[in-house]
């Protein structure tokens, strides 16, 4: 058996350094002459270990979602709404920041809360959909940046003044991380509301194809990657299949 063992206990990256430097020295062997090549090929024939990882990042909880806007709303002016909605999006829409600062009014339906959203990663277009707490958000924040054309998100000078061009995915990462001081929450990046957005997504029983859809991932394989959720979850979907077998009283 030329499989090699994976029962010691070393992380798998160190397992597959291991690996490498086997074959480096195998093939040195060859190359001195002392293995004939059926030897030195035979020698190699296993593969490294599969790394399989979680992504990077956290999940935010519904207390620090709370926090975050509630901190936004007591600002009590145009920059503390559009803050808020911000988050609303990002967290209910699963939007990439890069995506979020591309939105324009023409991509909004405010009758069916349907955003389009235009080049996303591999410049592909999908729609969304913003609801409940999210939609009111943004009707509240459009209602004070008004409905001329352009970027839905905008910056606002500190006078209040709202300037009409889009905001850069820069300027968002700033905002969030103003908040999160702010409200007092640990710090996070605005992926970690698309890592959220799936898990939550995955935990209300919405199916992974539709996830994938939503998120704009080609491959569910990606977005299986998202998927943080423990045993425990995996145990009680084993025992929604029912097996008619009734216990034999012995």
């Amino acid at each position: 058996d030329n499989a090699p063992s994976t029962e010691q206990p070393y992380a798998t990256r160190t397992v597959n350094g291991m690996l490498s430097a086997l074959r480096g020295v195998l093939k040195e062997a060859w190359r001195l002459g002392q293995m004939s090549a059926e030897d030195y090929q035979r020698a190699i024939d296993f593969k490294n270990l599969k790394i399989v990882s979680l992504p990077a990042g956290r999940d935010l909880s519904s207390g620090e979602i709370t926090a975050l806007v509630n901190h936004c709303i007591s600002l009590g002016n145009a920059v503390g709404i559009r803050d808020a909605t911000i988050i609303g999006i990002l967290y209910t829409a699963g939007l990439r920041r890069s995506e979020l600062v591309n939105l324009t009014m023409s991509n909004y339906n405010p009758e069916t809360g349907q955003l389009k959203v235009i080049g996303g990663k591999g410049n592909k277009s999908r729609t969304v959909y913003v609801t409940n707490g999210a939609q009111d958000a943004l009707q509240d924040w459009l209602a004070i940046r008004g409905d001329a054309p352009g970027a839905i998100f905008t910056p606002i000078n500190k006078g209040g003044r709202i300037i009409m061009q889009k905001m850069t995915a820069q300027a968002v990462y700033n905002l969030l991380k103003k908040r999160a001081e702010q409200a007092h929450v640990k710090d996070f990046t605005p992926h970690d509301f698309r890592r959220t957005f799936a898990g939550e997504m995955m935990d209300g029983g919405v199916d992974i194809a539709t996830i994938a859809k939503i998120m704009g991932h080609a491959s569910i394989n990606t977005t299986g990657r998202y998927d943080r959720r423990p045993e425990t979850v995996k145990r009680a979907a084993a025992q929604k299949i029912h097996f008619p077998y009734t216990r034999r009283r012995l």
